[in-house]
């Protein structure tokens, strides 16, 4: 989401208040090194006026033939899915489409992961959350009309809802990250439910006609309550009957791993078959502060902070990727939405996926912003012709600035992925 809830806005004030007396986190915050970014997409507004709608997820295309002609491909949250080149200029737009009725739920697009298989080719793959099904575009950079191509199985079904009805209400696919086993050769999409802690692993199989279905193969239920080491139990406040959600996720090939942020509590890593015990490798510093819902104000109030928390993620948790390295190691990136920052840990599960290190992606001296409540973030870190030789990084920006007053903006940012590294082993 581009902007957490209300109710998590007030939780996460009360505590950044609370914790400012002692540990000073908007200094601290402001401490961590700047990178700043080398373009940015135009304005997408927060309504459905000419198409535009609010920005949410990257993906990153490599094009091995001409790395200069690369693309960015990114969710429009009531908009579809906009494609950019590395310029940052808009080079096809896709709406959302509508529910299979004219009284069903039309289109809303929420994340956006690429496919490079034998199998299946160059896939962009996308939560429909709308209509609770996965929408699949071949890609094609000469393709006549523009890269993407919609390749989706008509006869695609919802991913976690029985009926129509249950469409309507919401609780779709949310967050999502695609994967392909290096042993078997078959990809996936790993789909979480808004307002639930539901993983679904769905399998991508090419039909006869070239259209891309899946099948569900597994789910697994992230918990929704804590036991606190005072004894007690937690779980974060939120709209009454809402769980806490999963929405950035990202599969390390390598490893098979799989890293989840559920967006109040921290980050999971777990086998992206969805099988064994997940870890909750960090927590965000509002873990295990009570809270409870005003109806009234339809706010939560928040407690004492018992000191559960960690130090590096302000929920809530969001975009996470991945930056691969030559020798085999890396670091995963996450986006800590409540104080504009990113936390980079290692990628050795042997290290327990340390702490490496944060950045702020800041204003840049030619008018370009930085990047505020940032909710979706994606990293390449392959040559991308002469524009991106170190790589690439992005972002989403919540508050993209000028904007208008009366029509709040979000956009995507482009940073040097050089720059990032450099910040992050500093």
């Amino acid at each position: 989401m581009a902007i957490p809830r209300t109710s998590l806005l007030v939780l996460a004030t009360a505590v950044a208040a609370l914790a400012a007396t002692t540990t000073g986190p908007a200094q601290a915050a402001a401490a961590l090194p700047a990178v700043t970014p080398r373009a940015e997409t135009a304005a997408l507004h927060d309504d459905t006026a000419g198409g535009d709608a609010d920005a949410d997820d990257p993906a990153i295309w490599r094009n091995p033939a001409d790395p200069d002609r690369s693309l960015v491909v990114a969710t429009a949250k009531q908009g579809g899915l906009r494609v950019y080149d590395l310029d940052a200029r808009e080079v096809q737009s896709l709406p959302a489409p509508a529910g299979p009725g004219a009284d069903d739920a039309p289109g809303r697009f929420n994340n956006v992961d690429l496919v490079h298989s034998a199998a299946l080719g160059d896939l962009a793959v996308t939560s429909d959350r709308g209509n609770d099904r996965l929408r699949v575009y071949r890609i094609d950079r000469d393709r006549a009309g523009g890269p993407l191509a919609d390749a989706t199985d008509p006869k695609a079904a919802p991913i976690f809802s029985a009926s129509q009805d249950e469409i309507n209400e919401q609780r779709t696919a949310y967050g999502l990250a695609t994967w392909t086993d290096k042993t078997s050769g078959r990809s996936y999409a790993l789909v979480s439910q808004r307002e639930r802690t539901r993983l679904a692993l769905l399998e991508l199989k090419a039909n006869a006609d070239g259209s891309v279905g899946y099948t569900k193969v597994r789910t697994l239920d992230l918990p929704s309550s804590f036991r606190l080491p005072n004894g007690a139990d937690w779980s974060p406040c939120a709209e009454p009957g809402e769980q806490p959600q999963v929405e950035g996720m990202v599969v390390d090939p390598a490893t098979g791993t799989l890293y989840a942020g559920q967006e109040d509590v921290g980050i999971w890593r777990l086998r992206a078959d969805l099988t064994g015990t997940p870890k909750l490798i960090d927590k965000v510093k509002e873990y295990g502060v009570p809270g409870t819902y005003d109806e009234a104000s339809e706010e939560c109030v928040a407690g004492d902070d018992p000191g559960f928390g960690g130090t590096h993620l302000t929920a809530d948790v969001e975009g996470l990727t991945l930056v691969d390295e030559d020798d085999g190691d890396g670091l995963l990136l996450a986006s800590s939405q409540g104080d504009n920052t990113f936390a980079g840990y290692d990628r050795e599960v042997s290290d327990a996926n340390e702490y490496e290190g944060g950045f702020r992606v800041a204003p840049a001296s030619d008018g370009i912003d930085g990047s505020e409540e940032c909710d979706g973030a994606a990293a390449l870190n392959e040559p991308l012709g002469r524009r991106y030789p170190n790589g690439l990084l992005v972002v989403q920006d919540g508050h993209d600035a000028p904007g208008d007053p009366d029509r709040p903006s979000t956009n995507f940012k482009f940073v040097d992925l050089g720059a990032v590294t450099d910040a992050v082993d500093g």
